[in-house]
């Protein structure tokens, strides 16, 4: 097995990231000496604010500022001790307030991201085993992290999956004595929601299954004194369940908080963990604003506040329910998103939406799939019914525009969330710019010189090259010894070529990218499951061929409608194929295709190092040897010219049938040294 450089996942994501500053639309700067809520100034426009988690307005509510500027005047900036040997004069107080809210004791912490680093940890034995939610925040998932170095399994199943969690817990109950499962309570992109009641029917008949909740955008805006959604659904806090709340976001102040109804898990919790012990405590003014914030939620004010954010809130939906833009979940969460699909169009509409004056989010990979990009809108009481109106005809008046500019359609965004598509989607469904594409699915319907005049120097994917791996990969016993070729050929109207280049589908290893260690356990497994973690995958070239698989004529001025056109063809292909992934590769380095790629959804990973010898040039051995490098001379010396002697070396056209099962053996050893 080659010891190979994995995909580093942080240099991913710092490129969407990247891409997504020189848009405009990350690492922005807010303007202005006073905010009200209601606008904000980005970049000297002022806009009206639809990006806010403070949905209740409260960061703005004259009773929390006064709180905190009296607690500065009082205490100073901050209380410098760890919370283990003396707290805040002040904290008692909000203790003892958000434990009457929640009938629960609670643990105030600095922020949810420390409270789950804090909490986790201490919560989850040597002996459990966690099953995460595809899309739980990533504060949750980071912090669940940390207990791998324990040998604790983490597994993640598909977002409110259900029938799949059940799967999850009946093959971990027989080894681990609890199984937490971690999810949200509303999630902080679609605005959805965890399935509470359905998830305790699987804790009523799973005793071992415990919940682990985090529901800061679920706070304040429902449930009982305003303690969220998975409040609102239990009623009560059952034993197996913790949850996470906030003191910020809509509670207006700062901090996080911890419930939960075990008094032994209480105290385990509050007595060792991690942050919670040494991590400086609140400021006394965030401390002093969640005070004046906790006594609003234990008056019925709470409850005028909630329906004044909920009537927005309705109204919103009604003029989306309207205005036939792609809102991916509809429900009464005051989160809403709009899907885009591609990132570039999600850069376009964002953009075009600021320029019209309203400020919106955008939802970027890691945080959703890259291509379930999406504008994320949000309702607080800050916003009046005049501007929420505005806001849905600016994208009505956008949306269409910058699918336009970005070479795609309603229909593509519909289906890259699942949403259903209207007749008049169907037939508008169909590209504006005419190319002329050509399909093939084999090499031999190609004349050779149209390919080899294209691709024919850039790798052994010539005609002949390709007729070859045409012939072995076809009509074998083994699945992963099968290939299926496609050919494209993109001409202008003129039939000059503009693009070529060919795919296969085929059986790849999910592990081939992943460190070594990873895949020495997977190959293990595969001693008796030979098809564990294996799928299919359409890619460019083949697992057997090295160099640049894609001709594209930049020069043409049709180079990016080519490249789209080839796009169209693929997604069609992937949809029948039902493909886990599609996989373009081995490209030079050009900023203007790597652009190109990832703004239509496509992630940029590191694929391994080839070893390639260049030089093939020498008379006889010994001027070969001459060619090495010092160490390289030191190890044929050593390691292979003493036994040079014993091998036979013969060159063949064609091989016996009864050579076939050990030339496919050394071609196997072969391709592991480059991809595992």
């Amino acid at each position: 097995m080659a010891k190979i450089k994995p995909n580093n996942f942080l240099d991913t994501v710092d490129s969407v990231f990247n891409d997504a500053k020189r848009q405009g639309i990350l690492h922005l700067y807010a303007e202005g000496d006073q905010f009200t809520g209601r606008h904000i100034k980005v970049r000297q426009k002022d806009m009206f604010h639809f990006g806010t988690t403070g949905y209740l307005g409260l960061e703005q509510d004259s009773r929390l500022k006064k709180a905190a500027v009296d607690a500065i005047n009082r205490y100073g900036t901050q209380f410098p001790l760890s919370k283990t040997y003396i707290s805040h004069p002040l904290y008692k107080t909000l203790e003892e307030k958000v434990t009457e809210m929640y009938s629960n004791p609670v643990i105030i912490t600095k922020n949810s991201t420390l409270g789950h680093i804090g909490v986790i940890p201490s919560a989850v034995d040597d002996q459990d085993a966690i099953i995460l939610d595809h899309q739980v925040h990533w504060s949750v998932q980071s912090a669940a992290k940390l207990l791998k170095s324990r040998s604790i399994p983490i597994d993640m199943i598909r977002h409110n999956n259900l029938e799949m969690l059940e799967d999850r817990i009946r093959k971990l109950s027989s080894k681990h004595k609890k199984i937490w499962y971690m999810a949200d309570g509303v999630y902080s992109m679609f605005g959805d929601v965890s399935p509470v009641m359905e998830l305790m029917g699987l804790c009523n008949k799973y005793p071992q299954l415990h919940l682990y909740f985090d529901d800061v955008h679920g706070m304040s805006w429902i449930g009982k004194n305003g303690t969220g959604y998975v409040l609102d659904n239990l009623k009560e806090l059952p034993e197996q369940v913790l949850l996470f709340g906030t003191l910020s976001k809509t509670f207006g102040a700062s901090g996080s908080l911890l419930t939960c109804s075990n008094r032994k898990m209480y105290a385990k919790i509050k007595n060792f963990g991690g942050p919670l012990t040494f991590s400086a405590q609140l400021e006394p003014a965030s401390v002093a604003a969640a005070i004046a914030s906790a006594d609003i939620h234990l008056t019925p004010e709470i409850y005028s506040l909630q329906a004044d954010l909920m009537e927005r809130v309705k109204y919103f939906n009604t003029l989306l329910s309207e205005s036939g833009l792609p809102l991916v979940e509809q429900n009464n969460s005051p989160v809403f998103y709009i899907g885009t699909g591609m990132p570039v169009t999600g850069y376009n509409f964002v953009n075009r939406m600021m320029k019209e004056g309203y400020f919106v989010n955008l939802g970027l990979f890691p945080a959703v799939p890259v291509k379930n990009t999406g504008v994320r809108i949000t309702i607080s009481r800050h916003n009046q019914k005049e501007e929420i109106k505005g806001l849905v005809e600016a994208m009505q008046y956008h949306y269409p525009r910058a699918l336009e500019a970005t070479y795609t359609n309603d229909a593509k965004v519909r289906s890259a969330f699942k949403l259903p598509l209207s007749e008049t989607e169907k037939i508008n469904n169909k590209p504006k710019i005419k190319l002329n594409t050509q399909f093939a699915k084999s090499i031999s319907t190609i004349p050779k010189n149209d390919w080899d005049t294209l691709l024919g120097g850039n790798g052994i994917f010539d005609w002949e090259g390709l007729h070859f791996l045409e012939s072995v990969f076809s009509k074998n016993k083994k699945k992963e010894e099968n290939w299926k070729f496609h050919y494209y050929i993109v001409r202008d109207l003129m039939d000059k070529p503009i693009l070529a280049t060919f795919f296969t589908y085929s059986l790849w290893k999910d592990d081939m990218l992943a460190s070594e260690s990873v895949s020495r356990k997977v190959e293990e497994i595969r001693q008796q499951d030979p098809y564990y973690l294996t799928s299919y995958v359409l890619g460019m070239g083949s697992l057997f061929t090295e160099g640049s698989h894609l001709y594209l004529d930049t020069s043409h001025p049709l180079w990016h409608e080519a490249l789209h056109s080839l796009l169209d063809q693929l997604e069609k292909l992937d949809s029948k194929l039902n493909s886990k992934m599609v996989v373009f590769r081995d490209f030079i380095k050009d900023e203007k295709l790597h652009e190109f790629f990832h703004n239509l959804g496509f992630i940029q990973v590191s694929m391994p190092d080839s070893s390639r010898i260049s030089n093939f040039i020498w008379k006889d051995s010994p001027s070969y040897i001459s060619n090495l490098s010092k160490r390289s001379r030191s190890h044929f010396r050593k390691d292979i010219e003493p036994y040079e002697a014993r091998f036979k070396i013969e060159i063949k056209n064609t091989i016996e049938p009864r050579e076939y099962d050990l030339f496919l053996s050394c071609w196997k050893t072969l391709d592991k040294t480059t991809l595992v």
